[in-house]
């Protein structure tokens, strides 16, 4: 009963203090990219830098674990698909939530893209992770991403994050809705914290920070951004700096 309600307390703790988390699930869908070629001394760096928590694939714990300063959070993922594939869109599940506690996790991850011919079964893997989840008190954050032609709308964005909370997840991850106006409706409108997905990875700087300052002013809880944090280098100074917005630095 109470095992949710304590880890969850240790990623949100009160005050103005937001996550900063950072997927490295990438190399399961897209193969060892830049910044992961190994994930362990990429982890170190990145908690060296401030990162709250940090989320792998359950077969990359074994790299990151070793690594893992004991204050630092770990996210698994359960959800996987391939480039390889003709519906890389359709994520399933590889693991369960029992798993994912036996390996050390704060966190369990799934994704779910809407807008797909599988969305369904996505759905049904959601609502099955959700109950495995709340049997051992583990907290369940959903990647909620809108999959069609052409950008998502703030509404589209609006309706996958709040579908995902009333399905039972505990924290959505989603991408940037398009302005502060339609970020500020998702956070209010989404029951559970948000975190900011950071999407393809951007080369201006001065753009990252902003988004992760307006993540601050509307209240999301955080963030959880992999490819433009773990693709720069040195990866160091723009972690560093992130870490002090989300953190509430004077």
């Amino acid at each position: 009963m109470y095992g949710k309600q304590l880890r969850l307390r240790r990623i949100f703790p009160d005050g103005g203090r937001k996550l900063f988390s950072v997927p490295m699930d990438h190399s399961v869908s897209m193969g060892p990219i830049d910044g992961l070629e190994a994930t362990g001394p990429m982890a170190r760096r990145l908690q060296d830098a401030g990162a709250d928590m940090i989320v792998v694939t359950k077969g990359a714990v074994r790299e990151v674990a070793p690594e893992l300063r004991p204050g630092t959070l770990l996210g698994v993922h359960l959800s996987a698909s391939t480039s390889l594939a003709p519906s890389s869109n359709h994520k399933v599940l590889v693991g369960s939530a029992r798993e994912a506690i036996a390996l050390g996790a704060d966190l369990v991850s799934v994704q779910v893209n809407f807008g797909v011919p599988e969305e369904g079964a996505m759905l049904a893997d959601l609502g099955e992770m959700v109950d495995q989840c709340r049997s051992l008190g583990v907290p369940l954050m959903c990647m909620t991403y809108v999959k069609k032609a052409g950008p998502a709308t703030g509404d589209e964005i609006r309706h996958a994050c709040r579908a995902t909370a009333d399905l039972g997840a505990d924290i959505v991850k989603t991408g940037y809705p398009g302005s502060r106006e339609e970020y500020r409706k998702l956070v209010r409108t989404t029951p559970v914290p948000v975190l900011l997905g950071g999407g393809a990875r951007l080369d201006d700087t001065a753009g990252l920070l902003a988004l992760v300052r307006e993540t601050v002013e509307v209240g999301a809880g955080g963030i959880c951004i992999g490819r433009n944090l773990f693709q720069r280098e040195p990866v160091e100074p723009l972690a560093r700096q992130v870490a002090e917005i989300l953190h509430g630095a004077p």
